[in-house]
């Protein structure tokens, strides 16, 4: 069953359904992929419901429990980002590919700045000139994004470090995470155990945890002080980085503005830098 399937079930069934299991089927249409990943008690405590409605609810679907329904939502997702089948979409699309892709993107910036709240862009502020160090954890493609944030922090002035696998795991990079640090992490499908397990070690040593993810169902969520909505939807590959590395740009740029004096000072000092003839050409009188 894919996922157009499941929600054609999800709909149809919903109409003949009691209150309770119409409230429960609603969720799961409205949530598959927070649903894919959450516990059968996250979600009854979340819909205030008995776990065992949600068996009913699952045997009305058809299936033979929860955790049947649970492992079909959970393929249809993965199916969503998996790279060959959306691969096969964007073959079979009339749209040009160039202008699937294209709308694809915009519509991931327009959906990752409809999510920023300018209450979370102060509170990300906050959390940032509050700590004594920052790490920025990712793992694959989401360390890409990672890297851009740790080098937007450090050109202002801010102690960060990159965390991504390399000669340490995760697990090694985080020991030294104490209390007045802060780790911002980036998860994107698929999540990693190993970034999963390493955020919550920095958690418990008493850092404040922000997350950048595509879903609330990301299991670093939990550990999160401040989290983070991007949009990431891709018609080819698994996850799109353009709307995580604007999400970037924009705290960091809004970060600059609030340091004031401070950012200016680090700003002056990359000029600087940048105009280094041992290191840059001059171009037109230009360093660059």
């Amino acid at each position: 069953m894919d996922s157009t399937q499941l929600q054609n079930l999800l709909m149809e069934k919903a109409h003949t359904m009691p209150n309770k299991a119409r409230r429960v089927a609603e969720y799961l249409l409205a949530n598959m992929r927070e649903a894919s990943f959450r516990s059968i008690g996250d979600i009854a405590d979340e819909l205030k419901v008995s776990k065992a409605q949600l068996v009913r609810v699952a045997q009305m679907l058809g299936f033979s429990g929860y955790a049947e329904l649970k492992a079909c939502l959970q393929k249809t997702i993965l199916e969503q980002i998996n790279p060959a089948a959306l691969l096969a979409r964007a073959v079979n699309s009339s749209d040009s590919f160039p202008d699937s892709v294209f709308k694809a993107e915009h519509a991931n910036l327009d959906d990752t700045m409809a999510q920023l709240s300018p209450e979370e862009t102060d509170r990300f502020n906050e959390i940032v000139k509050g700590a004594n160090n920052i790490y920025c954890i990712g793992w694959g493609i989401s360390s890409l994004v990672m890297e851009l944030m740790q080098i937007r922090l450090t050109i202002m002035g801010c102690r960060a470090f990159l965390c991504r696998r390399g000669g340490l795991s995760l697990w090694e990079q985080v020991r030294g995470v104490r209390e007045g640090d802060v780790v911002i992490v980036c998860e994107l499908p698929s999540y990693a155990v190993e970034v999963t397990e390493s955020v919550e070690i920095a958690h418990r040593n008493g850092a404040k945890v922000i997350t950048m993810t595509d879903s609330a169902a990301a299991p670093v969520c939990r550990f999160a002080e401040l989290q983070l909505n991007v949009s990431a939807n891709s018609p080819t590959f698994g996850s799109s980085i353009i709307g995580p590395i604007f999400l970037t740009h924009v705290l960091t740029s809004s970060l600059a503005v609030s340091l004031g004096a401070e950012a200016k000072k680090s700003f002056d000092e990359q000029a600087s830098f940048l105009h280094d003839e041992r290191i840059f050409h001059p171009i037109f009188g230009l360093k660059y």
